[in-house]
């Protein structure tokens, strides 16, 4: 083994990853440690207690530091660290750079309101990989490409700070509150001792910027073209394609920072709770069945996944509409099940899902390269989703083109380490450390019987099944609001 190697830290929802690579993107050393719950006080208010996003972060990356010693890396030759943490969270801090309150996540109703901290001793307002990079280096230092103008007076063409003070209040933020703007790849500063303590990282290294989480999970798949979509298969379900315009009053996506500086990603309408789905209904049949597939020496997504695979496309009938989390401009809506009969077992509840979430993105994405203009050749599907086979040959059936997924290590983390190669000239720029470090890809080849059955399903049933079910569940909510 020899370097130099980078460290890519990215901290989701659920958990924070921290995974060291090669200057070949294969990797020598990861840790990961779940997030806390969330904690909801009321209707609309989600926060990280405590400092946990930091704590995670801080033991995931102590416990890749350990593997990466254990199979033979050298810590000095750790040559720069990338940061990403999820996106659409805003923090505030203290003058000394704690937090004055919780982690306000993207979930929160606030987040994306103008909110102002009632505490006394709050001086600044940043987002949550402003807070990530002052604990790293202690600097006041925040990637312009992890702001958005509906939290933040950000200008998307220039990608600094907005001239238009007029804007500032609406925000519900001043000018001196907010942090320096830098690109992704930049540096923020050297690791200090303190967080080289609580990181197990060597004090000293750069520690450098990237850009929004699904920016960066997208550069780690090394999807770089513009007729290539990325589903991203989160607690968020989201799709991008890259592009070189700031479209600024799209109707069917918006226009997001990319993780390559003035270059953009176009977003499609997505799933909230779209992963988390799937997790709930594995949680909801309880430990007989996890203790049936630890027996077996697999996890429960594979061994549900195994009856799932023997229920047809389209679930003989069984569809699944994905508003376990309500719209906050309808906040009547719920999720459902509609279509029951005397078929259908745990499989076809699994299968449904799976396909709701496919059509779902399919109906968005569609939508959105429509108004573009341009037809995708290709979807790479990333995150843990894309490790069922059954998943991504929904995704080909349904989307009628090729599914692509990585093989082996990539998403976010990557993203990160790209980053920090560029900034440390391991490579010359962050689009060739892209085309050196991305994994290599396996295709799913679509089953045109089955795209054809999903097309009629969509077109004639599920895109109408909300037009249907919202007075419903309009005249329910007063009831069990």
């Amino acid at each position: 083994m020899t370097g130099p190697y980078l460290v890519g830290v990215d901290c989701g929802t659920q958990s924070a990853k921290v995974v060291v690579y090669d200057a070949a993107g294969r990797v020598h050393g990861r840790g990961q440690r779940v997030l806390r719950p969330m904690e909801r006080p009321r209707h609309g208010v989600a926060v990280h207690p405590d400092d946990d996003i930091w704590d995670a972060i801080s033991e995931a990356s102590r416990t890749a530091m350990a593997d990466f010693v254990e199979r033979g890396g050298v810590v000095s030759e750790i040559v720069a660290v990338g940061i990403c943490p999820i996106r659409c969270c805003k923090t505030f801090l203290r003058a000394d750079g704690s937090l004055a309150e919780p982690v306000v996540s993207w979930m929160d109703d606030r987040a994306y309101q103008p909110y102002v901290c009632p505490a006394p001793d709050a001086v600044w307002a940043t987002t949550l990989s402003g807070y990530v990079a002052h604990r790293f280096t202690g600097e006041f230092r925040d990637t312009a490409a992890n702001n958005i103008l509906i939290q933040f007076p950000i200008d998307a063409d220039t990608w600094q700070w907005s001239d238009d003070t007029s804007i500032y209040p609406g925000l519900g933020v001043t000018r001196e509150q907010l942090f320096e703007l830098q690109m992704p790849g930049d540096v923020i500063g050297p690791l200090t001792a303190a967080a080289a303590a609580a990181t197990g990282l060597p004090a000293g290294v750069p520690v450098v910027q990237t850009a929004n989480d699904k920016a960066v999970e997208m550069l780690g798949t090394g999807s770089l073209g513009d007729t290539t979509a990325l589903v991203s298969l989160g607690t968020y379900i989201a799709a991008m394609v890259h592009g070189s315009h700031n479209h600024t009053s799209p109707t069917n996506f918006w226009t997001n920072f990319a993780c390559v500086p003035h270059r953009y990603l176009y977003e499609s309408g997505g799933v909230r709770r779209g992963m988390w789905m799937l997790t709930w209904f594995l949680d909801l049949l309880g430990p007989e069945m996890a203790a049936a597939a630890e027996v077996e020496g697999i996890g429960r997504e594979e061994y549900l996944e195994r009856e799932a695979v023997l229920a047809p496309a389209g679930s003989d009938g069984l569809l699944t509409v994905l508003d376990w989390l309500a719209p906050t401009d309808k906040p009547f809506r719920k999720g459902s099940m509609l279509g029951f009969d005397a078929r259908h077992g745990r499989g076809h509840i699994y299968r449904s899902i799976m396909e709701a979430i496919a059509m779902t993105m399919k109906h968005h994405v569609d939508a959105m390269a429509g108004e573009l203009g341009i037809t995708l050749d290709e979807i790479v599907v990333s995150g843990g989703g894309a490790n069922s086979p059954l998943f991504m040959q929904v995704f080909a059936d349904v989307f009628g083109i090729t599914a692509s997924r990585t093989v082996g290590a990539g998403g976010a983390s990557l993203g990160a380490a790209m980053c920090a190669a560029a900034a440390a000239g391991v490579h010359p720029s962050i689009e060739e450390a892209s085309a050196r470090m991305a994994p290599g890809r396996e295709q799913f080849a679509p089953d045109l019987a089955h795209t054809e059955l999903y097309r009629r399903v969509n077109t004639d049933v599920y895109e109408h099944v909300r037009e249907r079910t919202d007075p419903l569940f309009q005249s329910a909510y007063p009831l069990f609001h």
